[in-house]
């Protein structure tokens, strides 16, 4: 059975899409620990980051690398941090977190956005990704 970001991918289930490239998709997280949350996925449905394929996982990393760069542009922050924890989705996906103060990396506080805020953030990443 298809994972929930492998329908996402499919267009399945809607999302705030940020970049895509023939094997790698990346989306504003809807429940965000801070304004520009962006979630990295490999179009290969894998449950663990460290069972892909080592040209996956370095092609994930590229791929968040520029996301985060991306990020960077749009978002007023200190950093853009990383995680990788896998435990809410079988399938490998990556956070990228625009950080402001060390909470946001915790995942106890979330932002509310408005779906007009998510589209013209996604625009916006979407547009300094390259």
């Amino acid at each position: 059975m298809a994972t929930l970001f492998t329908k996402i991918i499919n267009g399945e289930i809607p999302s705030y899409k940020v970049a895509e490239t023939e094997d790698f998709y990346a989306f504003l997280d809807i429940n965000p620990n801070s304004k520009g949350h962006t979630l990295c996925i490999p179009k290969k449905e894998v449950d663990k980051i460290f069972d892909l394929d080592e040209a996956t996982y370095m092609g994930l990393m590229q791929f968040s690398r520029r996301v985060a760069l991306a990020i960077e542009k749009v978002i007023p922050c200190q950093r853009v941090g990383m995680s990788v924890i896998g435990l809410e989705v079988p399938h490998v996906h990556v956070h990228l977190i625009p950080l402001h103060t060390m909470e946001n990396a915790r995942f106890t506080h979330k932002e509310k956005l408005t779906s007009e805020a998510f589209e013209t953030i996604a625009k916006k990443i979407a547009d300094n990704f390259s």
